[in-house]
């Protein structure tokens, strides 16, 4: 996770630079466990929350997710999600407190939702119980939605025109 944060939200280094510190501290205390997280670094990662969720969905054998995913759809921006499977239109939001207790973050939230079922995407919202007790099955949910969406049977809701009442 500190390696996220260094080449990620905190920007102090590239990865390269980050693997280079690594090699010259050869011998040093804890650098066989820092030589092994080198491997799961990945840039673009905004928050400890997403990449804790990266990792577990990685860990659990679930393909590597695009960070910070652009969802465009017909040359329009729908959204940018935390996590996203784009072959199989999921994407996946981590939801921290602030997005509960936080007014404006809440409407931005329910708003992104709905853009994003509008334009046949699969949304999926994890909270820290998805990266803890709850990892393996929030880990299930994901695999059924990739299969779901690989196998082109995606949000088979079929939305009417609203109807105006008179």
């Amino acid at each position: 996770m500190a390696g996220d944060a260094l080449v990620g939200w905190l920007n102090w280094c590239t990865p390269d630079e980050l693997t280079a510190a690594v090699r010259r501290h050869r011998g040093a205390r804890g650098i066989r466990r820092a030589r092994a997280a080198l491997a799961e670094i990945r840039p673009g990662s905004r928050s400890p929350g997403e990449t804790r969720l990266r990792l577990s969905l990685v860990r659990r054998g679930l393909p590597q997710p695009a960070l910070n995913h652009d969802v465009v759809v017909d040359g329009r921006w729908v959204a940018c999600v935390d996590l996203a499977y784009p072959s199989a239109r999921v994407a996946i939001e981590y939801e921290s407190d602030l997005h509960r207790t936080d007014p404006r973050t809440f409407r931005k939230d329910l708003t992104r939702g709905e853009d994003l079922k509008d334009a046949d995407w699969w949304l999926v919202r994890a909270t820290s119980d998805d990266v803890g007790h709850a990892a393996d099955r929030f880990a299930d949910r994901v695999r059924r939605l990739l299969a779901s969406g690989r196998d082109g049977r995606h949000d088979t809701r079929h939305r009417r025109p609203l109807q105006t009442i008179s």
